[in-house]
């Protein structure tokens, strides 16, 4: 018996999330229904669209499992019926999945209070904001707490809805369904790799010491060595620096470091072991082992993903300065 899956249809929701659970969902093995959440069954979408459902709230009482697409992050409020809703649904045993900022709508319905739950990183901090029970996971591409799961933003909808399928039918099957949409199946790392590197602060301070380090990444800096440019004692120095950066000198060298090393993956051709080398971090093994404890993947895999139309082979985009 085929599966019934209910996606429901948010005001000014996000046609991409809007569209990945209707295209997975799609196959053999699943019967999809799309419901809408306003009296009327129609609803607006973005660029002037609207869409229409001949389903009603009504249709999330015989789901097996209900997707919930990104939600409008400008002041939507999700009508008490779609809430009260979804939480008779999960009472009675449905599994309830939301996508990007879907989560928003699950957190209203209490859904994942005490649990932890992805959203995009860019709405991380608002999620906690609004709803400091959930434990936001601001890394995983998605989390499966069993009968609710929740995923990061866009893309992040195609990996959950993929892992749903895997958990159903198999990993072949999903397989086939990530062919036939052109994705891979299964993505390395977490969405950590996907935030941009930090800039340097602009501690007014500290700020020439701060230019000088950056210009030296390649060299092996201590923090004495940063102090006596600022002209303090060590104590004194970590003491104003943790003041005007916000963080702590090492933390901020090995942040600076590992920017570097990722604008060099995304620029250059060099080898691992160098941009381990020009970024202070030392050899290839140390390299990797930052970058699965910062970005939950490889140096390799970040390059694949990220390698753009920079600066020539080999070439390295700073003046390295002894």
């Amino acid at each position: 018996m085929a599966l019934r899956v209910v996606v429901t249809l948010l005001e000014e929701t996000s046609l991409f999330e809007l569209a990945v659970p209707c295209a997975v969902f799609s196959g053999a093995g699943y019967e999809l229904t799309l419901c809408a959440t306003a009296p009327g069954g129609e609803q607006r979408a973005p660029g002037g669209l609207r869409l229409a459902a001949e389903h009603g709230l009504d249709a999330l009482s015989e789901a097996d499992l209900i997707v919930v697409p990104a939600a409008m992050m400008n002041g939507y409020e999700p009508p008490a019926a779609l809430l009260d809703a979804l939480r008779a649904a999960h009472a009675r045993g449905a599994r309830i999945a939301s996508l990007c900022s879907g989560a928003f709508v699950l957190a209203a319905a209490g859904l994942l209070d005490g649990r932890p739950a992805a959203t995009h990183w860019m709405y991380a901090e608002e999620l906690r904001r609004r709803h400091p029970r959930v434990r936001v996971d601001d890394r995983s591409l998605y989390v499966d707490d069993g009968s609710i799961l929740t995923s990061a933003g866009t893309a992040a909808a195609i990996d959950l809805c993929l892992h749903i399928v895997r958990g159903d039918y198999g990993s072949a099957a999903a397989a086939e369904i990530g062919r036939r949409m052109v994705v891979a199946p299964h993505r390395e790392g977490d969405q950590s790799q996907y935030v941009p590197a930090p800039a340097a602060p602009r501690a007014e301070g500290l700020a020439p010491v701060l230019d000088w380090a950056v210009r030296r990444l390649h060299r092996p800096l201590t923090i004495g060595e940063l102090a006596y440019r600022a002209g303090m004692s060590t104590r004194t120095f970590g003491r104003h620096f943790a003041q005007e950066v916000g963080v702590t000198p090492l933390k901020w060298l090995n942040q600076q470091r590992l920017a570097r090393a990722r604008e060099l993956l995304e620029t250059t051709d060099l080898p691992v072991d160098t941009v381990a080398e020009r970024s202070g971090l030392g050899s290839g093994d140390s390299l990797r082992q930052h970058f699965h404890a910062a970005l939950g993947t490889t140096p390799a895999a970040y390059r694949r993903t990220f390698r753009g139309t920079g600066p020539a082979s080999g070439s390295a985009p700073y003046s390295a300065q002894a």
